[in-house]
């Protein structure tokens, strides 16, 4: 059968606001952050999930408690780990993304490592969750690991 995900990213923090690598730097949600969780509360209110996950980071927990109060938390789920490069300038590294798939950051890890991650987090949500519909609350790059894993986005990776 296979397992239906909605996957939502977190609310805007401060260092999003301030193009901020967060990586995992357990930032929490800005005022804005807030609010868009209050909204999309709103907005999915009708809509059941037999269960939430979410990343164990501060931000994604937020949104996740905002939005759907109880939430399973997972580490698989985290953002990936930018090493050195945390709390460097985002675009920065968006401009060099290609260079860190199978390298890792300094002290980090690489795009592969998150989609192993997420490989590990899918296979297990399917055991437990076949027929179900779930909801994760997480970052981008486990948000581009599941594209790639599921849609096959930048070939098939395996």
């Amino acid at each position: 059968m296979g397992v239906k995900i909605t996957y939502f990213v977190h609310g805007t923090t401060p260092d999003n606001l301030n193009s901020i690598a967060s990586g995992w730097s357990n930032v929490g949600l800005s005022e804005l952050g807030i609010k868009q969780s209050e909204e999309l509360r709103r907005l999915i209110k009708d809509k059941k999930f037999d269960a939430v996950f979410s990343s164990d980071l501060k931000r994604a927990v937020q949104t996740a408690e905002i939005v759907f109060g109880k939430v399973i938390k997972d580490k698989r789920l985290r953002e990936i780990n930018f090493g050195d490069l945390t709390g460097s300038d985002f675009k920065e590294i968006e401009k060099r993304m290609e260079e860190f798939i199978e390298k890792p950051f300094p002290n980090g890890e690489c795009y592969k490592d998150v989609e192993r991650r997420i490989r590990d987090f899918l296979n297990e949500a399917l055991e437990k969750y076949d027929g179900k519909h779930i909801a994760i609350v997480a970052h981008q790059a486990p948000q581009l690991a599941l594209e790639v894993i599921t849609k096959g986005k930048l070939g098939n990776r395996q």
